[in-house]
């Protein structure tokens, strides 16, 4: 199926540069000598090889398989790992945390107001860091005043970077809801408390950009994410849409085949920045978007969902 995607106007892009303070994410911080083993048997990533200069994403699991929630994690020291999550469920997710502990030399703690995140995107966003700029996605670098930069993928073609501290540099205000469009087009999944414990992390595409380490040793959840993988064919995977009507994550997609079932559930929505309507990050049945089967957002006869570009590929067993 050939997918169009929806590209902002000229003038809409001159609104994607600049910075925002990301007050819908927050930070874990995990200190002590067994901080990174700790995570390592919590997490779908391998933790205790994460050097200095780059950061991952990983999912944290229920013993069912499905994510309570990603993060974005980098290691500032040996002993000192900093995760940012989605705020709206970190402090559930840092009690869980703090249950399974126990005898290990590590702390966890809220670090949201010690390490506020700022997203930075545009080319005047790399004009403005020069050579502190990180040059690859996912590098790290230790930047003025002790700030942390991460160079995150790009979206719809501009750079994006995650500034983690005070001292954000001085650029033109970016609008939240530009930020949100340019991290859907991202097609990264995000969980949030209204899709936590929803998806198994291949149907959100977790492994594919990076974040499930399948040579790494047990985590929570981690037989029934290695049997989605090892065994059988994937039977849902998450999509971009484009949309007339607004969405919100964990909003249910209906098929016009079967129209009597939740179809799929949407993990991320936002406005386009020129108004023309939504882009949407969905997961729903592979078989269902080859077969060209309408999907609706809502209910069966809610508005129509099309199809648009992801920008990576799947496996190609999957292709």
């Amino acid at each position: 199926m050939i997918m169009a995607c929806m590209k902002p106007s000229l003038a809409a892009m001159s609104n994607l540069q600049g910075a925002v303070r990301l007050a819908d994410w927050g930070v874990i911080r995990a200190a002590g000598n067994d901080a990174a083993s700790f995570l390592h048997g919590q997490l779908t990533q391998e933790i205790v090889r994460l050097d200095a200069g780059h950061a991952r994403l990983a999912g944290y699991c229920s013993a069912k398989g499905r994510l309570l929630a990603s993060f974005v994690v980098w290691r500032r020291g040996p002993a000192e790992i900093l995760l940012a999550c989605s705020a709206d469920l970190l402090p559930a997710v840092l009690k869980r945390l703090k249950m399974f502990v126990l005898r290990a030399q590590c702390q966890l703690e809220d670090a949201s107001a010690e390490w506020p995140l700022t997203g930075l995107a545009g080319e005047a966003a790399l004009a403005a860091l020069g050579e502190a700029a990180p040059a690859t996605p996912w590098q790290r670098s230790v930047v003025a005043d002790g700030a942390e930069l991460l160079r995150l993928p790009d979206a719809a073609g501009l750079p994006r970077l995650l500034w983690a501290g005070a001292g954000a540099p001085a650029l033109p205000p970016l609008a939240p809801e530009a930020w949100a469009w340019l991290e859907v087009q991202s097609a990264l999944p995000r969980i949030v408390a209204a899709t936590a414990e929803q998806f198994v992390p291949q149907m959100v595409n977790l492994e594919v950009v990076g974040g499930v380490n399948f040579q790494k040793g047990c985590y929570p959840g981690q037989e029934i994410v290695a049997r989605s993988q090892y065994r059988g064919t994937l039977k849902r995977r998450a999509f971009l849409f484009d949309s007339d009507a607004p969405a919100a994550p964990g909003q249910e997609l209906f098929a016009a085949d079967d129209p009597g079932q939740p179809a799929g559930l949407v993990v991320a929505a936002a406005p386009a920045p020129d108004g023309s309507g939504w882009a949407v990050f969905a997961e729903t049945k592979i078989a269902s978007l080859a077969d060209g089967v309408a999907l609706h957002l809502g209910a069966a006869d809610g508005p129509r969902l099309t199809p648009a570009a992801l920008p990576y590929a799947f496996p190609a067993a999957e292709a």
